[in-house]
């Protein structure tokens, strides 16, 4: 998946905390069907991965193009 075009990429730390998960969800509701968003992360970001799951059952691919240890990428795609 190397050659994924994103519509947008965003970088989780520089998101203020309290406003982070619903930022990055506002983005990924924004984006249309067969889209992907990037997301870089300074630590896995599997609790928003859990979220996803939660909250976008089966509407959302999710592929980790780096898996640390110092950052992490990841692709999420809607379906």
């Amino acid at each position: 998946m190397s050659d994924i075009q994103f519509a947008t990429k965003l970088h989780a730390p520089d998101i203020e905390p309290r406003i982070r998960h619903p930022r990055i969800f506002e983005v990924f509701n924004e984006l249309k069907s067969g889209e992907f968003m990037e997301l870089t992360n300074d630590h896995d970001p599997k609790p928003l991965h859990y979220q996803f799951m939660m909250e976008r059952d089966g509407e959302f691919t999710w592929e980790y193009l780096e898996n640390g240890p110092t950052l992490w990428r990841v692709a999420i795609g809607k379906k």
